[in-house]
């Protein structure tokens, strides 16, 4: 007889399949979703060794940060926003939200920050101005 003694009376395919199992059970509880991105082969291979750097989850939640936004986080853009379903948008569009709909909003009322967050989008879409 060859090879290691077998220890299980389950075939290695079902080995294998109760690993992986275990494993997205692990992932679920530790709050980890593994996502499939098809992506151009130089920004695949530069996200490849990127995911090795240290601090590498902190920096691309800090990126998508500024690339889109989260509605629930701004009250006065989830009520601009109120017939979207999604619970991010693009930074852009938020930008557009709030430039279209200027006039719908009360300067006065806004939290710090969400003044803060129209004071990034008008500097980094607007180039420091809302055309309302």
């Amino acid at each position: 007889m060859r090879g290691r003694p077998k220890k299980s009376e389950l075939t290695r395919r079902e080995q294998l399949r109760h690993a992986k199992r275990a494993q997205r059970i692990r992932q679920r509880s530790a709050n980890v979703v593994e996502v499939q991105l098809a992506l151009p082969g130089g920004v695949a291979a530069k996200l490849a060794a990127a995911r090795r750097a240290p601090r590498f989850v902190q920096q691309l939640d800090d990126a998508l940060d500024r690339l889109v936004v989260r509605l629930a986080d701004y009250p006065q853009l989830k009520e601009l926003a109120w017939n979207r379903i999604d619970e991010f948008i693009p930074a852009s569009d938020a930008f557009k939200l709030y430039e279209r709909n200027w006039r719908l909003l009360d300067p006065r009322t806004l939290e710090d920050r969400e003044r803060a967050l129209i004071e990034r989008l008008k500097a980094e879409f607007g180039s420091g101005e809302i055309n309302a």
